[in-house]
């Protein structure tokens, strides 16, 4: 069997339900499900609270929500935490501002890279563990960032941060997904998400405002202590997985998992929705600065900073993506968050401030809904090595981000700020196609298990 379910239709859309026409039958008395017979112990739909992972309102449920999002708070404001203060790193170090940036560059490129191997560390050793020692180590070279001598040392030591921090999104989608209800994953992967974009939003507009007064390594230094606040909350307040069977270390077991993920057409549409999504998001945020630093706006930086605040509106949509999936189904939500991203797209190309900033608050959160409901989609449906599906689908997430930086900002160097919205509505149109094309192998899928 693959290690990831091949139905078409598995994790896309919460509320149809594909079923054999053996399964479809009358049980017979005595399996799970007959009448008269008790559900199986692990069924997501026992009643009354039989089933023993983690649903919203029931023990744990809260601590462990709030436990991954201070992760997420962590990882994320450690992650971008000098992309605000490229130009003063470039001035105290007497460097470039494109040496400057592989501050930023060598942390994501860490990240991505290690974010396999790490998987593999969390399929054997605990999920629990994997992002407790992740944390541990990112944040303590955290506290060391402040003090590099020179950029080498500054860019190695964030290097080294980003391959740390690889640990908590190669587990934490697999944690929910072995310790949540089915139902209940979307919710929770969203909270995490939600985590995810204070993070990011702090990384930058803390340390902005913080470096405006006492210079950035007091600005990164500020991020650290916060970061180790929120790691120690988290080590606390997460409770024990109860659902984790450790997996094997072995390379030839785990090409064997990556492969068996990559063959599953539903979870390369998802890592591709991933991406796509990324793409719009990392081009549209590394180059909104420059676009709002000239004229006719002319902001000063402290402002263009504060920019990042729409970030709280990711916050809110990955928060509220369990409820889209409830009403629109997963594909349903996919095809919202799209519409909504290039919405936002569409009005940034106004030359009025306020429109500006609507655009921002639209693309924003279609991004954060969609990211949230594609990646709770690969914890549901890889039926095995999940720490191995959601890190594919984290690594593509960062080839979007890298792909979108770049192409973004080389669009507009040629073509302004419409360049830069051409090629992020490309990347939209590609997830609409995706989602389209999985609908239509939902479809089919339907109408083959249909008698004749």
């Amino acid at each position: 069997m693959s290690p990831a379910s091949t139905k078409a239709s598995t994790g896309v859309d919460a509320r149809t339900s594909v079923t054999s026409p053996a399964s479809a039958s009358s049980p017979s008395p005595g399996t799970p499900g007959a009448p008269g017979t008790p559900p199986a112990p692990d069924s997501p739909d026992v009643p009354g609270g039989a089933d023993s992972r983690m649903s919203p309102g029931g023990p744990g449920f809260r601590r462990m929500s709030f436990a991954l999002f201070l992760a997420g708070v962590a990882t994320f404001a450690l992650l971008y935490s000098t992309q605000a203060l490229l130009p003063l790193v470039s001035d105290d170090l007497g460097v470039s501002a494109g040496d400057a940036s592989w501050t930023v560059a060598a942390a994501t490129g860490g990240l991505a890279v290690c974010v396999l191997p790490m998987s593999a560390l969390s399929e054997r050793y605990g999920r629990r563990t994997v992002m407790t020692a992740s944390l541990a180590v990112a944040v303590t070279v955290g506290l060391l960032v402040p003090f590099a001598p020179s950029l080498g040392a500054l860019v190695a030591l964030r290097a080294l941060q980003g391959a740390a921090l690889a640990g908590v999104p190669a587990s934490a989608t697999a944690y929910l997904a072995e310790e949540v209800r089915p139902r209940a994953l979307v919710t929770a992967i969203g909270l995490f998400v939600a985590g995810n974009s204070v993070g990011g939003m702090s990384g930058r507009v803390i340390t902005g405002w913080v470096a405006q007064e006492w210079g950035w390594r007091v600005a990164v230094g500020v991020i650290g202590v916060l970061a180790v606040a929120c790691a120690v909350a988290f080590r606390l307040l997460l409770p024990a997985p109860r659902h984790f069977r450790p997996g094997s270390l072995r390379p030839r077991v785990l090409l064997g998992t990556v492969r068996g993920h990559l063959a599953n057409p539903l979870l390369r549409r998802l890592y591709a929705i991933g991406a796509l999504f990324m793409t719009v998001f990392g081009g549209v945020y590394t180059v909104i600065g420059y676009r709002l630093a000239e004229a006719p706006f002319s902001l000063p930086q402290g402002v263009v900073g504060s920019i990042f605040l729409v970030y709280l509106v990711g916050t809110v949509a990955a928060s509220a993506a369990g409820r889209l999936v409830g009403r629109l189904g997963r594909r349903g939500a996919l095809y919202a968050a799209g519409g909504t991203t290039a919405a936002g797209l569409l009005l940034s190309l106004a030359g009025s401030l306020p429109l500006i900033l609507l655009g921002l608050v639209l693309i924003t959160g279609g991004f954060f809904a969609g990211h949230a409901v594609a990646s709770s989609a690969v914890g549901r449906t890889a039926t095995e090595g999940r720490a191995q599906a959601s890190a594919l689908y984290q690594s593509a997430y960062y080839v979007g981000s890298s792909a979108g930086s770049t192409v973004g900002a080389l669009a507009f160097h040629s073509g302004g700020w419409a360049g830069t919205v051409g090629v992020a509505l490309v990347a939209v149109t590609g997830v609409v196609a995706i989602t389209a094309l999985g609908t239509r192998a939902a479809r089919a899928e339907r109408r083959a298990l249909v008698p004749a």
